[in-house]
């Protein structure tokens, strides 16, 4: 049995709700602004984000509105959807970074409110309180159930948004980790945190540095506040933004949050009013109004921070962007700059041992090469591109014993630091075993015992010490060249060929020389490779990073090497740059050590040798052969030394030495005197008691001349002692002495 009754009251109620929504749809806009009036003493974002009052308060019109077109016509709630306006005021709080729940509880509020109004104006429609209380009953299920609908919308329009920006926010983490640090370089780094972070994150990013964070010998002061601007990038052509240009210096005020920043280490996040631009950021009036005309609203501090130091400051600036920064994003930030503050101090630490590695490395390389008239010789160091960093290689040039010379070129496994010091510690070897004139196998079997003693005083930490070596020696009175390696790139020989008196193209080959192992594997044989060289022939050394390339087969760089030399100019200067330009377009993946020499003869006028007997009645007749050679050369003030020096040094070797005994006399930029035997007892000086009858050549012969020294040789040994010629003896006897090319 039905109650009729309840029907016909139901459809009074809904009558009565439709008749109080026609009545209300005159005051919709009234009635929002009534309820963000209220609205406004709960949620401070209406108050200060200009934006969110904005889209609110058509929300709110829009909620209204929705709610009396179900009073009206009583659709069923489930199947309503909520506005789109409301929808984006979730997507908006998502963006800003409120809370959810504050943007509930907005919901709660303002529907709340809009209930009471609604209920409020129902006794102007009639006086029947039993009416107006079913109404209410209708309305609250009604009202209730379109909150709950549209709130579940609102939070997953919110959920989504959030979802989105998270997204964006490790898709900008994950391009500034590729994108950030890709060179060692400390002002491209800084410059490409700005260009990541100018794509969809800031209008604006600076980059400011500590000079002592760009000071490449560290010795800056770290206290000092003034930075320098490395990199800025902005949306807008040219930067207006900004006063200062990169490269400029500058420091902000004490008591500015830039500053608080630096000294602090805490990042901030510093909104901006219209009329609020701080002076930090425009000192001048015009360029405060040109920023509030751009209409910036916020900006991110944040040092750049690494292994317990500060190295400067990032700004973030956003005008065009609407959203301003939250604190979201000054985490972001903060994560991005952490990242590009460990690439930066990793450049800058890079740059500083690099420069460091390559001031001692060019220390310890010869400025000026010491002059000899055996060869003529030129030179040029090449350190590797920036990311290799500095190696060990190295090029010398030795003048030795006899008017004979040294060349040397090495590479020490590595780089940095360590690569120079230890080239520094093996070029002093080569040097000390030059100075007593070894053989060149025998000064690279002492080379490799220094580097396995290197090995064993180094830690692991540093790596193993290993090198290799290439020590020729060339002796202009016989033109013969001796060359040993040690595991280190044959030279290139460029011989001059003649047709009758017209020079024709050279001739070049590779020297067949006997490759050793690489200095520090110890045990193993090296081996000396002698060859005669024709007066002007070229000797090309170089360490393998003149051929050796990932991009170019060494076949095809020794090909290129041989063709150019063949057709080399006369200049030596000219044909180390020419020879890097060809080899080398580019910077260097590796060190490039070029030593290239012309190698000269004496003239045979200015060498004179006589043999001698075992026989003491020898020394008389050497003297007389040495008095008449220097009467020849016209040195005869140089006779009596001479003929003191060649009494002993003969006198010394019929004593202690054996046959066949031989008498040299050179002269070239000094006078040298050589006194050669069988035996390979070394000489030594002693100090000779009062009544010893002997025991005091050597130390004559070491007192009257001005170098005085032995070396040894598979038959037998040489003892020679040099004179300085007297500064009027005239520029013949230095015919040959021609100045070298300076360092490269």
């Amino acid at each position: 049995m039905g109650f009729p009754y309840i029907h016909t009251m139901g459809t009074d109620v809904d009558a009565f709700l439709g008749q109080l929504a026609r009545h209300l749809r005159t005051q919709v806009e009234k009635l929002a602004g009534l309820l963000l009036q209220r609205l406004n003493g709960e949620l401070p974002e209406l108050r200060e984000e200009r934006e969110i009052a904005a889209l609110t308060l058509e929300e709110t019109a829009q909620h209204v509105t929705t709610i009396l077109d179900l009073l009206e016509h009583q659709p069923d709630v489930s199947a309503s959807k909520a506005p789109s306006v409301v929808l984006e005021v979730g997507r908006l709080y998502a963006r800003r970074g409120i809370p959810v729940s504050r943007l509930l509880r907005g919901y709660r509020l303002g529907h709340l409110s809009l209930l009471e109004m609604v209920q409020a104006e129902a006794p102007r429609l009639t006086s029947d309180w039993h009416m107006i209380h079913l109404a209410a009953m209708r309305l609250i299920t009604i009202g209730f159930d379109y909150v709950d609908r549209s709130s579940e919308e609102v939070v997953a329009a919110y959920q989504e948004e959030r979802d989105h920006l998270l997204q964006r926010r490790l898709a900008l983490t994950n391009r500034a980790s590729k994108r950030i640090g890709t060179t060692l370089d400390v002002t491209r780094t800084a410059q490409e945190l700005t260009e990541v972070c100018t794509e969809e994150f800031a209008d604006l990013v600076t980059v400011d540095l500590f000079d002592s964070a760009l000071d490449e010998t560290g010795t800056g002061s770290p206290e000092a506040l003034t930075q320098r601007r490395v990199a800025q990038r902005s949306v807008l052509d040219g930067c207006p933004e900004s006063l200062l240009r990169i490269g400029e210096a500058h420091s902000y005020p004490d008591d500015s949050e830039p500053a608080r920043t630096l000294v602090t280490g805490r990042s901030v996040l510093h909104r901006i009013g219209r009329t609020e631009v701080p002076m930090w950021m425009a000192p001048y009036e015009s360029h405060s109004q040109a920023l509030s005309a751009l209409g910036i609203h916020s900006v991110l501090l944040v040092a750049l921070h690494a292994r317990g130091e500060t190295l400067g400051l990032v700004q973030f600036s956003r005008h065009r962007t609407s959203v301003p920064f939250d604190d979201d994003d000054l985490l972001l930030a903060q994560e991005i700059v952490s990242r590009a503050a460990v690439s930066i101090d990793n450049a800058r630490r890079y740059t500083r041992e690099r420069s460091t590695a390559l001031a001692l490395q060019r220390t310890l390389l010869p400025r000026h090469m010491v002059k000899q008239s055996a060869v003529e010789a030129a030179s040029r160091y090449l350190p590797a591109g920036s990311r290799a960093g500095v190696g060990g290689d190295w090029y010398d040039v030795i003048p030795l014993s006899g008017a004979r010379v040294a060349l040397v070129v090495g590479d020490v496994v590595g780089r940095g630091l360590h690569a120079a010091a230890t080239m520094g510690r093996l070029r002093t070897a080569v040097r000390a075993f030059a100075d007593i004139d070894l053989m060149p196998d025998e000064l690279l079997t002492h080379l490799d015992d220094v580097v396995i003693r290197m090995q064993r005083e180094e830690s692991r930490d540093e790596g193993e010490t290993s090198a290799t070596c290439l020590y020729a020696i060339y002796d202009p009175v016989s033109r013969q060249c001796s060359v040993a390696s040690a595991g280190h790139v044959p030279p290139t020989v460029v011989t001059p060929s003649t047709t009758g008196e017209a020079r024709t193209a050279s001739v070049v080959e590779l020297s067949e020389v006997s490759v050793g192992p690489p200095l520090g594997l110890g045990g193993l044989p090296f081996e000396t490779t002698e060859f005669q060289l024709e007066e002007g022939s070229l000797l090309v050394l170089h360490t393998d990073g003149l051929i050796a390339d990932r991009t170019r087969d060494v076949d095809v760089a020794l090909t290129t090497l041989h063709d150019f030399l063949a057709s080399a100019p006369e200049s030596l200067e000219e044909t180390c740059d020419h020879l890097l330009a060809a080899l080398l377009p580019s910077r260097p993946a590796d060190d490039v050590a070029l030593l290239v020499a012309r190698t000269r003869a004496l003239d045979p006028d200015h060498v004179a040798a006589i043999n001698l007997p075992s026989d003491p009645a020898a020394v008389s007749g050497a003297r007389r052969f040495a008095s008449d050679v220097l009467a020849a050369w016209g040195l005869e003030e140089m006779s009596f030394t001479t003929e003191l020096a060649v009494s002993e040094l003969v006198t010394n070797a019929i004593r202690y030495g054996r046959s066949p005994i031989q008498l040299r006399l050179i002269l070239q930029s000094t006078l040298t005197c050589e006194v050669s035997d069988a035996s390979s007892t070394a000489p030594h000086l002693r100090r000779a008691r009062i009544f010893d009858e002997g025991g005091r050549g050597l130390l004559l012969v070491a007192q009257l001349t001005d170098r005085w020294g032995a070396r040894h040789s598979r038959e037998g040994k040489v003892i020679w002692a040099e004179q300085a010629l007297p500064a009027d003896s005239g520029s013949d006897h230095r015919a040959n002495e021609t100045p070298l090319g300076p360092q490269g």
